[in-house]
């Protein structure tokens, strides 16, 4: 069960980090912003699908939604986006400096 949960974070961990990427990269899709900035209002909304007042299950819609709704704005992310992700990670963009 640990292991299940470990990966599922490191997945989300994933995603959110092509996310951020994504929307500081010049070249993003219109439609990214809106989307981002809709998934942090749902986020703070008390408006759920599920209450929040309900002990544990009006958390539960907070923790698998938000997740799915990131993956499946990953997955729409064109492909060079999402390449120059996995590139930059590779990269040092700092120049060394001499003292």
């Amino acid at each position: 069960m640990f292991r299940k949960l470990t990966a599922l974070y490191a997945l989300v961990r994933k995603d959110a980090r092509i996310l951020w990427y994504a929307l500081r990269h010049p070249a993003r899709p219109a439609w990214l912003l809106p989307s981002v900035a809709l998934i942090g209002l749902y986020l703070l909304s008390p408006i759920d699908l599920i209450p929040d007042v309900l002990p544990v299950i009006g958390l539960v819609d907070d923790f698998v939604l938000i997740p799915l709704v990131i993956a499946w704005l990953v997955s729409r992310l064109p492909a060079d986006l999402k390449r120059g992700f996995a590139d930059d990670d590779r990269t040092i963009d700092v120049a060394p400096q001499r003292r």
